[in-house]
This record gives C-alpha cells, sequence and structure tokens, in this order.
C-alpha cells in the first residue's frame, strides 16, 4: 500500500496499531514531505522493528516511471507514469528563471467531460487518481529539483531549487476527484508537511458547480480558474458538454459567490479556435458576461491534438481578442506556451505510451 495516501492522523492511529509512540508519525511524516527520504530503511532515526513494520506493509510511492521528455533547453518536462489499474497518468514541471518553478499534476486517469479540444477528454474516465499519487508527482519533481540545481544552473544563471507554484491543470477534473485531491491539498500546504503556501496554488474546472461552491467555503486560500472558452449556452455546449448540465448563468453564480466571500479573484480559461470562438463578436459577449467580476482572462492559443479538425486561432486574431477585453477594462492576458513540441502543453496530455516505453498498456 502507498504510504502517501495516509494522512498525519492516520499515520499516528498506524503508529498504535504497530505499539509505537504517536511521535513516530510526526518522524515518519517529515522524511516523506520534509526530507523526501526514499526508502524506510534511511529513516534511520526510526526504531528498526518499525522499519521492517513499514517495508512489509507499504511503498514510499506506486508511480512508475515509463518515459521523460524535457524540451526548452531542460526547463520543461513531461512524465508519463504508470499506476494500477492498467492506467497511465502525465505530469509537466515548468521552470521559469529566474525563481519560478510550476508543476501541473494531473488529478484523473483520463477525462469524462469530454471537450471537443482537449487530448485527455478524448480518453475518456479510466479511473480517480488517489491523494497519494497527486502527491507523488510532486515530491518526484521537488526531489528532481534539489538533486539536480547545480547541474541546471549551469545552463541558466538563476533557477529555483524547489517547486513554487502547483497547477492542478493536468489530466482530469479535480472536482470530479474532490475528496482525495482535498486531501492532497491539505498536506501539501500542511506547515508539517510540504509547506507550499495555498495562494501557490490553482485548481483548474470545466465549470463543476457543486465543487465550485465546496471550494467556496474551505479555509485554505486556493486559486479558482474556470475552463470558460465560449460565451454562449449554445457555442459552449458545443465545446463542452458539460455546459449542459451547468449552463453559464448557473456557473456565473457559483463563482460570484466564490469571488464574494474569498474576495480572490477568478481566472477564465479561453482557448482560442480559429473562426469557432475566436471572432471580435464572441470577445465582446465574453466581455459583456464577466464585466464589473473580480476576474482575470486568460487566453490560451489552441494546441493541435491529432483526428481533430480544429485549428488554432491566428495571431492577428489573439492579439484582437485581447483588445477587445481589455478595452473593457478586464485584465487580459495570452498564455506563454510550453513544452508543446512534446505534447506536454495545455489541452494535449493523453498519456499515451509507445512502443518504446518498458511496460505496455492498453490505450484507451
Amino acid at each position: 500500500m502507498n504510504i502517501y495516501n495516509l494522512s498525519l492522523v492516520e499515520l499516528q492511529q498506524l503508529m498504535l496499531r504497530y505499539q509505537q509512540p504517536t511521535f513516530r508519525a510526526k518522524q515518519l511524516y517529515t522524511h516523506l514531505y520534509k526530507l523526501l527520504t526514499p526508502t524506510f530503511d534511511a529513516m534511520t532515526d526510526l526504531p528498526l522493528r518499525l522499519r521492517e513494520q513499514l517495508n512489509a506493509d507499504w511503498q514510499i510511492g506506486q508511480l512508475k516511471a515509463l518515459r521523460e521528455q524535457t524540451t526548452d533547453q531542460g526547463l520543461t518536462r513531461k512524465m508519463l507514469w504508470q499506476i494500477d489499474g492498467n492506467a497511465v497518468i502525465e505530469t509537466v514541471l515548468m521552470v521559469y528563471p529566474p525563481d519560478r518553478a510550476t508543476i501541473c499534476v494531473s488529478t484523473q486517469a483520463g477525462c469524462a467531460m469530454g471537450c471537443v479540444f482537449c487530448a485527455t477528454g478524448k480518453l475518456g474516465l479510466l479511473r480517480n487518481v488517489t491523494s497519494g499519487e497527486i502527491i507523488e508527482q510532486v515530491v518526484y519533481f521537488e526531489r528532481y529539483l534539489r538533486q539536480n540545481h547545480d547541474q541546471l544552473i549551469q545552463h541558466h544563471a538563476k533557477l529555483p531549487n524547489h517547486i513554487t507554484n502547483l497547477v492542478f491543470m493536468g489530466m482530469g477534473e479535480p472536482f470530479a476527484n474532490y475528496d482525495r485531491w482535498w486531501s492532497a491539498v491539505e498536506r501539501l500546504n500542511d506547515k508539517q508537511g510540504f509547506n507550499l503556501g495555498a495562494r501557490n496554488m490553482t485548481v483548474s474546472t470545466v465549470g463543476l458547480v457543486k465543487g465550485i461552491r465546496q471550494l467556496t467555503d474551505e479555509s485554505l486560500q486556493i486559486n479558482l480558474a474556470v475552463s470558460l472558452h465560449a460565451p454562449n449556452d449554445e457555442l459552449r455546449s458545443e465545446l463542452m458538454p458539460v455546459n449542459q448540465r451547468f449552463p453559464i448563468a448557473e456557473l456565473m453564480d457559483a463563482v460570484r459567490e466564490y469571488t464574494d466571500k474569498t474576495r480572490r479573484r477568478v481566472s477564465f480559461e479561453y482557448v482560442l479556435l480559429q473562426d469557432t470562438n475566436d471572432l471580435p463578436e464572441h470577445a465582446h459577449q465574453l466581455a459583456h458576461l464577466i464585466k464589473g467580476m473580480l476576474c482575470h482572462v486568460n487566453l490560451i492559443p489552441w494546441n493541435p491534438i491529432p483526428g481533430t479538425p480544429l485549428s488554432r486561432s491566428h495571431r492577428e486574431r489573439v492579439t484582437a481578442f485581447q483588445r477587445i477585453i481589455q478595452a473593457a477594462g478586464i485584465s487580459c492576458t495570452v498564455r506563454v506556451e510550453r513544452g508543446v513540441d512534446i505534447a506536454a502543453a495545455c489541452g494535449q496530455l493523453a498519456a499515451i505510451p509507445s512502443p518504446h516505453d518498458p511496460i505496455q498498456l492498453r490505450s484507451a
């Protein structure tokens, strides 16, 4: 079993079952989340008997690496993982000199939301990712940055030696796996644990209203990004089937509740598709829809995926769209593209093994 699935309270309960004092749980927790100790045997401040019990019953992580790809002079790295259940997920690290390192984490293997412009959505849902598997993705790249910092700065004058930002924007819909996702968030934020600030975490949703309202009532200040991608129900339902369950008016009500209660700005993500949702009339509709809200618009040039007739908006169309939004007094930026050539960019994660991977899995 994966030890990263257990909270500190559950580790304390485990110590009682092992007839150990509960303070041992804190020692183990420190090894797992702060020191990133890779084996139980290396936890030499724990009694030998306890280490033997842990080795017999638990594993420190269960992700199996299938493939690692790099681009952008080593600043973007994508990992393909095998997980239990004959499924795969992907994780992406993006380092931005001089001081930011962002990891994009998957919360499901595949996705049931079916957005037409997203490679993950074409897979369907294979299974939810556990809280431990979410944490493992973060721990892997945190360990990578710590261990390879000296090598990395030979090519770049200054880089962070730890993860500074975490986005739940990989494979899957986080709010469709809310409890496991939130359990991981709490441990990643815990000062006794991984200790990453809540304001350095962002969760992206296709617009599951129940999840937005649940997040609104949480104590941690996690940032919210909403995948909007169309300014009216007819077009959004064509691009995102979830809109038939949660139309724009209901979604906007939930987002306003979020901003009113938390006083935190929401980001609206908008993938631009040539002659589909990128016309001036769409920009004006979007500006009218969100004007007056505490928000930011993040325009995303569509990243190509095979087997779809869609195409990315021309650069001049992107610029014109941005200007219309900004003219309405709304903050609007265009996302910096990373990892397109290794299918690591927004909407490209499909976790499909190649013939050269050490383990062969069924494709979805």
